[in-house]
């Protein structure tokens, strides 16, 4: 079962890393959460969250943020050492604490898209 990435595409930002990483040799199975109806279905997640955060789904669990980024590297060859690299724990701290900063401008730009995720059914 392929690791799923839940993303927003509607997001440039976003997309433009999506669309890199689509480029790459890898097993993973992208998900739009702002077309795919299935997106709070499959990570028990609501809209806000997912706009929130990048979400990613391997044998049934649900990782975000950091730990989305971390399983989706480790399917991706070009990038499997950086997400062992992420794992040490000083570097997972501050990597956590910068992806959360940087995710929550994203979502203050990108939140007039709430509404239409959240009336995706």
């Amino acid at each position: 079962m392929a690791t799923k990435v839940y993303f927003n595409n509607s997001c440039s930002i976003c997309r433009f890393e999506i669309n890199h990483y689509k480029k790459l040799e890898n097993n993973l199975e992208w998900i739009d959460i702002s077309t795919e109806k299935k997106s709070k279905k499959d990570t028990n997640k609501d809209a806000k969250e997912l706009l929130r955060r990048l979400h990613t789904v391997k044998n049934n669990k649900v990782y975000s943020g950091v730990d989305a980024f971390i399983e989706m590297w480790l399917e991706i060859p070009r990038y499997s050492f950086l997400a062992k690299i992420i794992r040490k724990p000083v570097i997972y701290q501050v990597s956590w604490f910068l992806y959360e900063v940087f995710a929550l401008i994203l979502f203050y730009k990108n939140k007039n898209q709430l509404n239409k995720i959240e009336r995706i059914k």
